[in-house]
């Protein structure tokens, strides 16, 4: 759909490359008093994608919640992709969401109907997800936000955390990286728009189907990768898990048109953030180009879910994932703590 009003004109910045840097949040969160709840069984203390509540003993409730400003002009397709994106944590926590509320920002430059194609597009993406949107709240502001607050449930005992990776275990990827980078060069009329049009399709697509499959194996942790990197996902994974995590560079999904550019210096301010936030746990081992280690950083938008699993029930996973989802690769290996939390090889 075209607006006379360009929506990424309208922000600052733009999808999950608007997120606060890792690093300035634990800053923020210091020292505040919080209650203690035998039945919380997953808080903000290890940075994970949602918490976890436990109502009985077959039943928790999976709290999160996501926005941000627009990332495309189209607005069904902003709409789309911040309803995925929010949606995704409670995938990430091995849960089924079943319950949001839209959480929206209106810019007076914004008309009736483009409004109402941002709604219409989270709306149909919630559908997608079996995912029922019972109200929200709308405020007026200088810039466009939406997403959403999303509820769902998981079996106590089948709870996926970002902090329960172990040594022998296999990572996968879902989503193939270099989003981050996209969407910036695109603002400078870098990227054809048959790229973009995959990329975009890759935003609004759901971990839905990734979450279905990991949750018949026994996954020990999984995150989803979005605003903070791969590294800075991994870096959280590994401290929480007490392990090094070991990428293998060559094995990563990538778009080559993002590797293109940002061998061109076409880097969101983001990815700065997050490596300034990550490197320091980071050992690079061999020669890994610098363009390769931004889109490490590069802050992603409705990523996908990075998987940590047992080695012997990986390439079956794995099998059964590319069957839907074909760029899914398994990119590492968790090991013993040795070195530093990530190692890049």
């Amino acid at each position: 759909m075209e607006t006379e009003v360009k929506l990424t004109k309208l922000a600052s910045c733009a999808g999950c490359g608007a997120k606060v840097g890792a690093g300035t949040l634990v800053k923020l969160l210091e020292g505040f008093k919080s209650h203690t709840d035998p039945r919380l069984i997953v808080g903000f203390d290890k940075s994970d994608d949602a918490s976890v509540y436990l109502l009985d003993d077959n039943t928790a409730l999976v709290q999160t919640t996501d926005f941000f400003p627009p990332i495309v002009d189209d607005p069904y397709l902003f709409g789309q992709i911040a309803a995925t994106n929010a949606i995704s944590d409670v995938y990430a926590m091995g849960g089924e969401p079943k319950l949001a509320l839209n959480l929206m920002c209106v810019s007076d430059q914004m008309d009736k109907k483009t409004v109402q194609e941002i709604l219409r597009g989270g709306y149909d993406k919630a559908y997608e997800a079996g995912v029922i949107i019972t109200g929200g709240h709308t405020i007026n502001g200088a810039e466009p936000i939406y997403g959403l607050a999303v509820s769902g449930f998981v079996h106590p005992q089948k709870v996926l955390t970002n902090s329960g990776a172990r040594p022998g275990d296999v990572l996968i990827l879902t989503k193939p990286l270099g989003v981050g980078v996209l969407t910036t060069s695109a603002k400078a009329g870098m990227v054809d728009k048959s790229v973009m049009d995959r990329i975009y399709a890759q935003m609004a697509t759901l971990n839905k189907t990734a979450r279905d499959i990991m949750v018949e194996y026994d996954v020990h942790s999984c995150t989803d990768v979005t605003g903070f990197a791969l590294l800075g996902h991994s870096f959280e994974m590994a401290q929480g898990s007490n392990c090094t995590i070991h990428i293998e560079v060559e094995k990563i999904p990538y778009h080559k048109e993002a590797y293109e550019l940002s061998e061109m210096g076409f880097i969101p301010a983001g990815a700065y953030r997050n490596r300034e936030y990550a490197q320091a746990g980071v050992t690079v081992k061999g020669d890994i180009p610098r363009a390769m280690q931004d889109l490490l950083y590069d802050p992603q938008t409705s990523g996908g879910l990075l998987i940590a699993l047992p080695a012997e029930q990986a390439e079956e996973c794995l099998a059964r994932m590319q069957e839907k989802i074909p760029q899914a690769r398994i990119i590492g290996y968790v090991t013993e703590p040795v070195d530093n939390w990530i190692c890049l090889e």
